[in-house]
């Protein structure tokens, strides 16, 4: 009896030991689904962070944090139409364009985002990059309309404010005559903040530590008197990293880390749980410890994963060099000092704090606002949907434009954050017109979608299920819903690697209807999938609408 006793202390505190040990790690990533660029900025006891929305609206989403793993979405710095439909265009921009690699900082009561809008016009064959500012008071907005920075080429702008009130733009060009297609290098010129006009001379920095592979997202620090440029380098494929520069002028020359890349998964396995790491920014913590966000693909499917690239968080030291020989031995900052790179579980940040993933979402549209967590593909058509209060539904109207189109469809979503879940859709449709169709919709760009819906063809309603892959149709089921009564739930389960549909005329009982492969909309481009509800008339003008009751996205917890 005595042993037993002992054996059950013995577990107990096993099981006290190892809660009390889970209280003090966090899981990376701290940003999940298709969250990539990060940049951080600190205001008094509270981070916040932006990241690339591309084509999607709103666009520029913005978190913010107490602790650096617990993050809160509270708005967007493109969120109403006149910002979207001017120099910046995010009305019919192509698939992977849009917003790419923003930096948020703040500076005297001032919120800044600072990023570009990549636009290409298919009638003239030709890409427009529109560097530009906005700012804001409070950063869940509302945010000014862009301010365009004219003769600032290239991508990925940075803000820098030096300690003696000069304030620097920092972006990355192609060079005059480059040596192969991809060759990058960053440039520095004065920014006159009060017109948002570039002044003076133009300063060509670097071309990164691999020969200007892509060289880009650029973010100028200073430390000790010095100035420190960080780039992204290699690509945003399995080569991505982090290089680092030094110089004791903003201006230049700036002089190239030894040991480069500071941090990359280029050197490990394809199969290593994380890749393409890269992309980053460092912040300092009021206790002199920093800490860098950055990008990452979790190896889920194929080397890849259907929620894109994503934000994690590593730490950074400074360590002096330790040569003998050298008089003056420079200051460089070391990312995850321990390992060289991004694990996915972490001493918490400050002691004593629980990460809390929120990574499941239900909506029942009982709000008067459509909750933060929705996107749109571009814009959204004018009265396109409404929030019935009074049903709690959200009214979908069926436009005759279809996902596969470049150009605004009656399609929402919000983004997949983990490979394992279920997600059900419960849905009230009773068209008039044949050919109106709705339900609900994986999608990743116009070309990457699957789509499980209900359609009216020749007075029958079919329920059918259709995958597109690079504008391919792979697969397409379908099968008449006799029983049909005006009300139809759909869900679907997701095991990572495959998704198992099913459907309910009851509300009750749910019959299995087809299963389809996973890397249909597995990230081929920059952005992640995103889970939603869509309708359309394809092609034929109509009155007909679907209603949603609710949606459901649960995470199934391994």
């Amino acid at each position: 009896m005595k042993k037993l006793i002992l054996e059950l202390i013995k577990y107990f505190f096993l099981i006290f030991f190892i809660s009390s040990y889970a209280q003090e790690k966090f899981s990376n990533p701290i940003v999940r689904g298709g969250y990539p660029d990060p940049s951080i900025c600190k205001v008094g006891d509270t981070f916040y962070l932006v990241n690339s929305s591309f084509e999607y609206f709103p666009g520029l989403p913005i978190h913010k944090s107490k602790d650096l793993i617990n993050w809160e979405l509270i708005g967007y710095g493109l969120h109403r139409k006149s910002q979207v439909d001017s120099t910046v265009n995010l009305i019919d921009v192509q698939s992977n364009g849009g917003i790419h690699a923003p930096t948020i900082r703040y500076k005297d009561g001032v919120y800044y985002i600072i990023t570009t809008n990549v636009y290409h016009d298919e009638k003239h064959d030709k890409t427009d990059m529109v560097n530009f500012i906005i700012t804001a008071k409070n950063p869940a907005g509302p945010w000014s309309d862009p301010i365009h920075i004219l003769g600032a080429p290239g991508i990925d702008p940075d803000l820098f404010f030096d300690d003696n009130g000069k304030v620097w733009y920092v972006g990355n060009q192609m060079p005059e005559n480059p040596n192969f297609n991809g060759e990058g290098e960053i440039w520095l010129q004065q920014l006159d903040m009060k017109e948002f006009k570039l002044i003076g001379e133009k300063h060509l920095l670097w071309r990164g530590a691999c020969g200007g592979v892509w060289a880009e997202g650029p973010h100028i620090y200073k430390k000790e008197g010095r100035y420190y440029l960080l780039i992204a380098e290699g690509g945003t494929s399995f080569n991505h990293a982090v290089m680092v520069a030094l110089s004791d002028n903003v201006e230049g020359p700036y002089i190239s880390n030894p040991r480069n890349p500071i941090i990359t998964s280029r050197h490990l396995s394809y199969d290593n749980w994380v890749n393409s790491t890269g992309h980053g920014d460092i912040i300092q913590l009021d206790d002199g410890r920093n800490y860098m966000v950055l990008l990452g693909i979790r190896n889920e499917i194929e080397r890849g994963s259907n929620m894109g690239r994503e934000t994690f968080i590593v730490p950074v030291t400074w360590e002096r060099e330790p040569f003998e020989w050298k008089e003056n031995k420079d200051l460089w900052p070391v990312v995850a000092p321990q390992t060289g790179r991004v694990e996915r579980l972490n001493e918490v940040v400050f002691s004593g704090t629980v990460q809390k993933l929120k990574t499941s979402f239900i909506d029942d549209f009982s709000s008067d606002k459509l909750d933060l967590k929705w996107n749109f593909r571009r814009y959204p058509i004018e009265n396109i949907f409404h929030l019935n209060k009074e049903k709690n539904r959200l009214e979908l109207m069926c436009h005759p434009n279809q996902i596969k189109e470049r150009g605004r469809s009656a399609l929402l979503g919000f983004k997949q954050s983990e490979s394992s879940f279920e997600y059900i859709v419960q849905m009230n449709f009773d068209p008039i017109s044949n050919g109106s169709e709705a339900g609900m919709s994986i999608f990743q760009k116009d070309d990457n979608y699957i789509n499980f819906t209900l359609i009216k063809k020749e007075d029958n309603m079919l329920l059918q299920a259709y995958a597109v892959k690079d504008a391919k149709l792979i697969t397409k089921v379908s099968e008449q819903l006799n029983e049909y009564n005006g009300t139809l739930k759909l869900k679907i389960i997701s095991d990572e690697e495959n998704y198992k549909l099913y459907y309910s005329v009851d509300e009750i009982i749910f019959n299995y209807f087809t299963t389809l492969n996973g890397d249909v909309i597995k990230s081929t481009g920059y952005t992640g999938a995103h889970l939603g509800i869509y309708a359309t008339s394809n092609g034929k003008e109509t009155s007909d609408s679907a209603s949603f009751d609710f949606v459901n996205y649960l995470v199934n917890k391994k």
